[in-house]
């Protein structure tokens, strides 16, 4: 099961909207004699890639799967038949299918057939792979992460118009000054490879100039969707996110002025009207954006953004987990920028509480991860 999971990881940034698996074929020898890892261009499920290598020797054998074989027809005809067709006499799987028209139904198809279904092995780690599918196919929208990185106190950048601050990305900018290690930055690269898309208002734009990109090196299906909450089309022509457009930069506004839209959309730009959120900050409504994303098929979304976004995604109540880096420093004072800067919430029993908590170590530095709500138990 290891192993199928390790196959499935590498479909990461590969198969969305589909889900990740891997499967692997052990004859009744107890040896591998087929492996499969979905990609949505491969079109092929895990596990019929596993069984046309394995042939003939998958008679009587198990199929080691990381989610359960699908029983309706989609792009593929059901994936319970080819396994049922190979003679497959055991099927160990680490999870159910989250998607309801699947749910359980291919494994009583599979025990319907007279094989033997095993459940539950590394079921932790394969929930977790797939939490985003979970989410996307039982709502149509994004699993949202938000991350930060922030100094022990919780700031996020030092007082506005330092020379080193990034502002308010916490984890740096193209003006310098990192406040988190390499260590914990590569990780986020991580994140961003595992996101369909990448959020942050224009404001992070304006004072870091970031490209907010997918650096790991590693394949993608689509590109790593830049999105930018930019209330009145402040985004700068000459900004880097600007120049390097390749038809994946879409841009949330609330007043479209004709001349700024034209301008941006001549650089290949997508700007998209939104009606204003529920806030008196002219900021445009955050669940109508997540719900347009989703419709998009946009499975995962990765917010990077500064205090004031950071503060409307958790008011709006978008937030699905945090993913939150602190380095052993502290800055204090009151000018420097904290993690949420907005109005807060007013009693404890409306804090946004966390709860599944995981802890990272990145050389000196930690994160927390941790969820809102759980994927899994979502429904529209």
């Amino acid at each position: 099961m290891q192993q199928a999971l390790d196959l499935a990881y590498r479909g990461i940034g590969l198969t969305s909207p589909n889900p990740a698996v891997g499967a692997v074929v052990v004859d009744s020898a107890d040896k591998i004699v087929g492996r499969g890892s979905h990609t949505y261009n491969g079109v092929k499920h895990a596990e019929v890639l596993a069984l046309e290598e394995a042939g003939a020797k998958a008679k009587g054998g198990t199929l080691y799967l990381t989610l359960e074989p699908c029983s309706h027809q989609g792009r593929t005809g059901p994936c319970v038949d080819a396994v049922i067709a190979a003679g497959i006499a055991r099927v160990v799987a680490a999870t159910h299918d989250p998607n309801p028209r699947v749910a359980g139904k291919g494994f009583a198809r599979l025990r319907a057939a007279g094989i033997k279904v095993t459940q539950g092995i590394l079921e932790p780690q394969a929930t977790r792979l797939n939490e985003w599918f979970a989410k996307w196919i039982k709502t149509r929208l994004p699993l949202v992460t938000l991350k930060a990185g922030m100094t022990l106190d919780g700031k996020i950048a030092p007082p506005p118009g330092e020379s080193d601050s990034p502002s308010a990305l916490g984890s740096g900018g193209a003006t310098g000054g990192w406040i988190t290690s390499e260590q914990a930055r590569a990780h986020v690269q991580l994140l961003r490879h595992a996101s369909d898309a990448i959020m942050v208002g224009v404001g992070t734009i304006v004072a870091d100039d970031p490209l907010l990109t997918d650096r790991t090196g590693e394949p993608r299906r689509r590109p790593l969707l830049r999105v930018i909450v930019d209330s009145r089309l402040r985004l700068p022509p000459g900004s880097r996110i600007a120049k390097t457009v390749k038809d994946d930069v879409l841009v949330f506004c609330s007043f479209a002025e004709e001349k700024k839209r034209k301008a941006l959309e001549a650089r290949g730009i997508r700007v998209e009207q939104v009606a204003l959120g529920p806030g008196d900050d002219g900021r445009p409504d955050l669940a109508r954006i997540v719900k347009a994303l989703g419709a998009m098929e946009i499975t995962s979304l990765l917010i990077e953004g500064g205090a004031l976004v950071n503060w409307a995604a958790l008011a709006a109540g978008i937030v699905d987990k945090v993913f939150l880096y602190y380095a052993p420093k502290i800055l204090a004072g009151t000018g420097s920028v904290p993690f949420a800067g907005g109005a807060g919430f007013r009693h404890l029993s409306e804090a946004a509480y966390v709860k599944n908590i995981t802890l990272h170590r990145f050389g000196e530095d930690f994160a927390v991860e941790g969820y809102l709500r759980d994927p899994y138990e979502m429904s529209i």
